[in-house]
């Protein structure tokens, strides 16, 4: 059993409600119109389902979804992945919806997206909705009922098959542009012949123009250099004479004040100070001389680089950048123009898809049987003994992201009857029962905890409806199953019943769920049979349904 509680605030006309679930068939019945399916309508929310604001309460600010679960070996494993805590024996996910169509979703506490929602949910939940019987009238949706039935993954199929288009537009692109680009091709190289004389380098051009600042400038900066050593240490008066006779002046004075000791200490510092600044002014004299060759070189240098960045029209410090993508974009070209590369590219990935495809339409082939059988074997006794369901699988005539396969699901409604397309020849009755019978079959063998069916019973009744509900009380003894439904065959047939109901009062109309007593079911069930007016041969009748169920 996974699915243990659920519980609403503020949903639709719910303003507040807490069930409580157990293991195998639950039925969910309640009068037209009560809100039977508002429980499936919360879980699929809960689940990741698109944020609605209609589902808020009329009046409130907010709409709350809880449900709690007991993880599977599956969510575990998902959990873990998405880093919330996979030690965790249970689930409880939660999700608002506010009046502005704003949600938000939570697992365990950890805030999650209505991605990861969805992902979740298709561990937990399997939804068999009224209207799944339109999905047969689809290839498309019968080739997915194959592939979930057999277990057939066909991702990797579909990124082979991304692989390969994309090859093949790469391919396309390539030729259509070979004559443009080669005369490109022809332009840049003209223009990184050019460049490659001046040859920039990165950070070059602010190397360059310091450079050439300070021997623009030397003599000025000499002179300054000079007069700078003169004061220092050099004139008559000068700046290290100065200091050693301040200091001099308070030492001899310290042993009347002390105070005068930190003075003597920062003359002594700046007196060395600026001894080391006046070797650092010598050594700069030394060293720095007029070089008018090498600033001529400069300038050309300099006169060069701006005649080229104008030329890209460019910033100066960014013509390097722009050369190095002049360079990317021509190897780009060269590899865009390797034709026969591209062309054994697209070769391969063909051959990745090709095998692959094969590999998955000899699987469908092989799950098509053990399909049409089960499903063959359910519709016998769901009036339609004598019938026959085929699984056809041929080829498309142009392959597609899941293969080269066009599955359609064949029926024969009684016995000697050919085979026919089931949108051709299933009533609106019979393609309920089949949609059930494919329902039962694929989730037989899915891994989902839980199986929801929201009026799926739609359009049967007598035996036949006895029958749906044995199949549901079956699957039950190995998964949860709930059931929305309107018939009292099938009701009778469950292991626990819900009943929804909807009262009207001063503040509204709210709606209302509860687990049946065995009395409460009986009147339940007799309700159904009887519709408003319950008499006692109703309620016989139903204690005579839920004795056999």
């Amino acid at each position: 059993m996974s699915l243990q509680r659920i519980t609403l605030k503020d949903f639709v006309i719910v303003d507040h409600l807490t069930l409580d679930l157990d293991g195998g068939f639950t039925a969910l019945t309640g009068e037209t119109g009560a809100g039977k399916s508002i429980l499936i309508d919360a879980l699929q929310l809960a689940l990741g389902d698109r944020a609605d604001p209609s589902v808020v309460r009329e009046g409130q600010a907010r709409a709350e979804v809880a449900i709690e679960f007991a993880a599977t070996p599956d969510a575990r494993v998902w959990l873990e992945t998405t880093g919330i805590d996979g030690e965790s024996t249970e689930l409880l996910i939660r999700r608002t919806v506010d009046t502005q169509g704003r949600s938000r979703g939570w697992v365990n506490g950890t805030a999650v997206t209505a991605t990861q929602l969805r992902e979740l949910g298709t561990l937990l939940v399997d939804i068999h909705g009224q209207h799944a019987w339109q999905g047969l009238m689809k290839a498309e949706s019968s080739r997915e009922l194959l592939d979930a039935f057999g277990h057939i993954d066909t991702l990797p199929l579909q990124r082979c098959w991304t692989a390969w288009q994309l090859a093949k537009a790469q391919l396309a692109e390539a030729e259509q542009a070979t004559s443009t680009s080669e005369a490109e091709r022809e332009r840049l190289l003209w223009q990184l012949t050019e460049a490659d004389k001046l040859a920039p380098q990165p950070d070059e051009w602010t190397t360059l123009q310091e450079e050439h600042t300070r021997l623009a400038n030397v003599v000025s900066l000499t002179e300054a250099a000079q007069t700078a050593l003169a004061l220092t240490s050099e004139d008559d008066v000068h700046a290290m004479g100065l200091l050693a006779r301040a200091q001099q002046a308070l030492a001899q004075r310290l042993h009347h004040d002390a105070r005068f000791a930190p003075m003597v200490e920062a003359l002594a510092q700046a007196s060395l100070l600026t001894e080391e600044t006046a070797r650092d002014l010598q050594a700069y004299l030394r060293h720095t001389e007029a070089d008018p060759a090498r600033l001529a070189e400069l300038e050309l240098r300099l006169g060069q680089w701006m005649a080229l960045a104008k030329r890209h029209r460019c910033a100066l410090e960014d013509l390097p950048g722009v050369l190095s993508a002049l360079r990317h974009r021509l190897a780009a070209l060269d590899h865009a123009t390797d034709l026969d590369g591209l062309r054994e590219a697209v070769a391969q990935s063909h051959r990745a898809y090709a095998k692959l495809s094969e590999q998955i339409s000899t699987l469908r082939h092989v799950f098509k049987e053990q399909l049409a059988i089960q499903i063959t074997s359910t519709i016998q006794h769901l009036g339609m003994a004598g019938g026959l369901f085929e699984v056809q699988v041929t080829t498309l005539d142009k392959p597609q992201a899941s293969g080269t396969d066009r599955v359609e699901f064949l029926v024969a409604g009684h016995a000697g009857m050919t085979p026919r397309p089931v949108a051709k020849v299933a009533s609106g009755g019979e393609l309920s029962r089949i949609s059930l019978a494919i329902a039962v079959a694929t989730s037989q063998v899915g891994g989902c905890p839980t199986l929801i069916f929201d009026e799926v019973d739609s359009g049967i009744g007598g035996t036949v409806a006895h029958t749906v509900g044995q199949l549901m009380a079956k699957l039950g003894q190995s998964r949860q199953v709930l059931a929305v439904t309107h018939l009292a065959q099938v009701a009778a047939c469950a292991h626990h019943h819900v009943q929804v109901s909807k009262q009207a009062s001063a503040a509204g109309v709210k709606s209302d769920v509860k687990l049946l007593t065995e009395n409460e079911r009986v009147a339940e069930v007799a309700r159904m049979l009887g519709g408003s007016a319950v008499t006692e041969a109703s309620v016989a009748h139903a204690r005579e349904m839920l004795s056999h169920g």
